[in-house]
Formats: C-alpha cells, sequence, structure tokens
C-alpha cells in the first residue's frame, strides 16, 4: 500500500499546532523545536514527492500521487488530493517557507505557543489549497487561512495591527463568498464539484442555468482579492505592514499566490472560452496593477509598507502572463509565483531583520547601516536584485519568460502594447530597490546605529537557504519549469491554442 505522501504533508503541520496547543505553559523551547520539526518533515516529504514526481512526456496533464476518498455522497464530494506539474512547485515552496518561519521566528517571546500553533495552522490550510482537487475542500482550506492570519495580525502584529486584521478579513469573505456563489452555481448547473472532471468537460452546453461568463467572474473576483488585483488590492499593503515578520513572509510567500493558482486551476482551465473572450480586460488590469503597484512604492517611506506595494506590481505580472494564455506565459506566471514567493519572502525576512535589530522602520531614520550589519546588506541587496530582475536571479527567468511568452501571444489583439507597459514597471522596480538599499545600507553612517548587532548563525542558515534557492533557479530554471509545463500543457490544449 503506497503511503498518503500528500495527507502527511498537508496535515502534519497541524498535528504540530495541536500537539503545541495542549502544552502546558512555560515550555517555550520545546515548543520551537515542536514547530521546527513537524514544519521540516513536511518539507523533507515534499522534496521526495518532487523527487520522485515521473517528468516523462507521457504523463503530461496527469495527476500524481493522488488520494480519492468518498467524502459527501449527496454532494458527490471526495476527499481528494493530487499533484501536478502546476501544484507542486507551490506546495514545496510552501513547506520551504513553513520551516524558515519558525526560525525566523525564533526570537518570539509573546505567548509563544498560541503563535506556533497559528503559524502551524496556516501552512496547513495554504498547502490543502494547493493539494485539493475537489473544490469544496478547496473552498474549506481556502477559508481555514483567514482564522490564523487573523490572529497573527491583531495579536503579534504591530501599528494599527487590529484595523489591519480586520480588514484582511472583510475583504477575503467578501471574495470568499463570491467565490462560494460560483462553486454553488458550477454544482447546481453540472452537479460535479472535481476540478479535473470539470476541466476535461469543458462544460459543453450543459451550463444553462446561469451564464458561464457569470459564474467566471464570480470565480475570477474571489482569486483577484487574494492575489490582490488593482482595485481590489488595498487591504495588502496594511496587512503586510502591521504583520510580524513571520506572517508577512507567509503572505507574500505563499498566501497571495493561492490567487494566481486558483485563476489558472480553476477559472481557465474550466472556462477556456471565457478566459479567451475577457482576456483583454485581464491583461489590461495586469499593465494597471503593474505600473500603479510600481508608481506607489516610490512614494513609500515605510520599510515593509514598499515592499508590501512591490508585490501588487509583481503579482500583476502573473496576472498578464496567466491571460496572454500561451504556454510560455503561462510558464512564466507559474515560475514567477514561485520566484516572488522566494524573493519578497527573503525580503520581508531582511526587513523583519533590520527593524528587529535597529528598532527603526523609517527609511528616513536609517542609513549608513552596510558597515554595521554587513551580511544582512548583501542578503538584502540579493534579494532586492532579484525583485528588479537581474540576471542569474529567479526574478530574471520568471519575468523574462512572461514578457516573452506575452509578447509573442497570439490569443490578445494588442498584447504586444500591454507587455512594453509592463516591462516598464521592471524599470520603476529598479528605481525602488536601489532606492531602497541606498537608503537603508549606505551613504552617512548615523551614530544612532553604532553597535548594531549583524545576523547571528541561525538568522545566517535561513538567509543563506533562501539565496541559494533564488540563485539555483535562476540559473537553472529547467529544474521548475520542465516540471510546470507538465501542468500548462493540458489547459494550453483546452485554449485550443
Amino acid at each position: 500500500m503506497n503511503l498518503p505522501y500528500l495527507s502527511l504533508i498537508v496535515f502534519l503541520p497541524v498535528a504540530g499546532s495541536i500537539l503545541i496547543a495542549l502544552l502546558g505553559g512555560g515550555r517555550e523551547r520545546l515548543v520551537r523545536y515542536l514547530a521546527a520539526i513537524f514544519t521540516f518533515v513536511p518539507l523533507v516529504a515534499s522534496l521526495g514527492v518532487f523527487y520522485r514526481f515521473d517528468r516523462s512526456a507521457g504523463v503530461t496533464g496527469l495527476i500524481q500521487f493522488e488520494e480519492k476518498v468518498a467524502w459527501i455522497n449527496p454532494l458527490n464530494a471526495f476527499y481528494h488530493l493530487g499533484v501536478d506539474g502546476l501544484s507542486l512547485p507551490l506546495v514545496v515552496l510552501t513547506t520551504f517557507l513553513g520551516f524558515m518561519v519558525v526560525l525566523i521566528s525564533w526570537k518570539e517571546h509573546l505567548r509563544v505557543r498560541e503563535f506556533f500553533a497559528w503559524l502551524l495552522l496556516l501552512e496547513t490550510s495554504i498547502l490543502g489549497v494547493f493539494s485539493s482537487l475537489d473544490l469544496l475542500l478547496f473552498f474549506i482550506f481556502w477559508e481555514i487561512e483567514i482564522i490564523p492570519m487573523y490572529f497573527l495580525i491583531s495579536i503579534w502584529g504591530a501599528g494599527r495591527k487590529e484595523y489591519s486584521a480586520i480588514k484582511y478579513v472583510i475583504y477575503t469573505l467578501s471574495g470568499s463568498a463570491l467565490m462560494l456563489a460560483g462553486i454553488i452555481s458550477l454544482f447546481l448547473t453540472t452537479g460535479s464539484l472535481s476540478m479535473v472532471d470539470l476541466a476535461q468537460s469543458r462544460l459543453a452546453p450543459v451550463v444553462t442555468i446561469i451564464p458561464q461568463a457569470v459564474i467566471f467572474f464570480l470565480l475570477l473576483t474571489g482569486f483577484a482579492v487574494k492575489l490582490p488585483v488593482v482595485p481590489l488590492h488595498t487591504w495588502l499593503p496594511d496587512a503586510h505592514t502591521d504583520a510580524p515578520t513571520a506572517g508577512s513572509v507567509m503572505l507574500a510567500g505563499a498566501l497571495i499566490k493561492m490567487g494566481g493558482y486558483g485563476m489558472i486551476r480553476v477559472t481557465v482551465s474550466i472556462f477556456p472560452q471565457v478566459a479567451r473572450d475577457y482576456a483583454p480586460l485581464l491583461v489590461t488590469l495586469a499593465a494597471i496593477s503593474v505600473l500603479y503597484g510600481a508608481a506607489i512604492t516610490l512614494r513609500q517611506t515605510d520599510l515593509k509598507r514598499l515592499i508590501a506595494y512591490s508585490s501588487v506590481s509583481h503579482m500583476g505580472f502573473v496576472l498578464l502572463g496567466i491571460f496572454a494564455l500561451s504556454q510560455v506565459s503561462l510558464t512564466g506566471a507559474a515560475l514567477q509565483m514561485v520566484s516572488h514567493g522566494l524573493i519578497t519572502g527573503l525580503l520581508f525576512a531582511m526587513a523583519g531583520l533590520t527593524m528587529h535589530n535597529t528598532g527603526e522602520r523609517d527609511l528616513r531614520k536609517l542609513g549608513g547601516l552596510a558597515r554595521q550589519i554587513p551580511i544582512i546588506a548583501v542578503v538584502f541587496s540579493i534579494a532586492g536584485l532579484g525583485g528588479l530582475g537581474l540576471p542569474t536571479t529567479s526574478g530574471f527567468a520568471a519575468e523574462f519568460l512572461v514578457f516573452v511568452g506575452s509578447f509573442s501571444s497570439t490569443m490578445v489583439n494588442g498584447i504586444q502594447l500591454y507587455t512594453v507597459l509592463a516591462v516598464l514597471g521592471v524599470v520603476l522596480a529598479a528605481g525602488y530597490i536601489l532606492w531602497m538599499l541606498q537608503r537603508t545600507f549606505y551613504g552617512p553612517v548615523l551614530e544612532q546605529h553604532n553597535g548594531t548587532k549583524d545576523a547571528d548563525i541561525r538568522e545566517r542558515v535561513y538567509m543563506f537557504a533562501f539565496v541559494a534557492l533564488i540563485m539555483l533557479v535562476g540559473i537553472y530554471p529547467a529544474i521548475l519549469t520542465d516540471i510546470i509545463k507538465l501542468g500548462i500543457s493540458p489547459i494550453i490544449r483546452l485554449l485550443g491554442v
């Protein structure tokens, strides 16, 4: 009997969360080690799945490591897990980030038991989204993440943390309500909740009760809030700015990728014709998101808020790649989600470390720190250069694929103009990234920061792990693109390209 690898990967963190929650007080050291164990084992298991994943051409589009058990018979709902070339890289990314944020939070002392319990529950919910192949199961995992994220921001955050947490919940629940309406409509018209079956059926003329375009936009709006797409983005800067460092890393690194993944897995795969019809509108929104996000990032003086707004711009690249609807652009969009998770996760980790060691987050009050904290400065600079798409980093590989795939796409009239506009976002990114690095680490040395501590051994371990992956994907992107293409190919066939 084959081991249920995906169930182990998804549910080990929540098992650790429950165990930690049941511990008595005053065992902070034990809590940290338990959190590390229950996130490290899923990481190792996911790497094992990645290694054993069949990359041969004959398995293109097939779900692997599948687990399917009848769940709610009247609804024809199944406990159905599986991964393909699209979801597997995101599962590995999430398990990596889950272990990293435990190391990043090692010095957390406020209500440690509750903190790590919520952090591990958050990891399970995100992993469940990327592994689910039943829409009801997918939605349940989608909703669960709201709870731990709310508490992480409202209790362990800073600034207007209660306001930011409530704003996050309101936006997310509003999008989820529309998404649930779309799922119910889809079930009422097809009688199926299977993502695989719905994609393969192409919904022919089955959908008669509710127009396909209506269901498409109900689902798409929920995903657009999470990605986020302008103008549904305003929750993101507040949540990022006021969340604890671990919350920001998971939010930027994995959680917002749920939006892009849902767009590809659900809206494009199940409604390929509707996606083609409305692609011009969506690539327009993509160009607006890229340019607006980059322009407003240039105006930020708060270190974390600057990185947060940069995510709005970079997720515009994902939206562009998805709705350019070519194989290369969709592959680039999927790679961009992984790349952004690594780069922005590291940026937030370094921002949190800089803020913790200096006690300051205002760029106008920072400067000359490269002499006091040279290791942090170098790693922060590498992450920043990855964010602006420097060659040999994963950011360059992903953005290059998105731009080449979008510019050459034949699915959208005038796509070349939108691609050129999006490329301008890279120019603006160079401006705000280099400005941030210059204001933080260079220029006159400020006396008040003399004696600032540099990264310790544990911090060097996790920051170098991030750097190694960013450079690996940048130098050898085929390690991911060869797998991603296996998941994208059947979607391209559905689109009739």
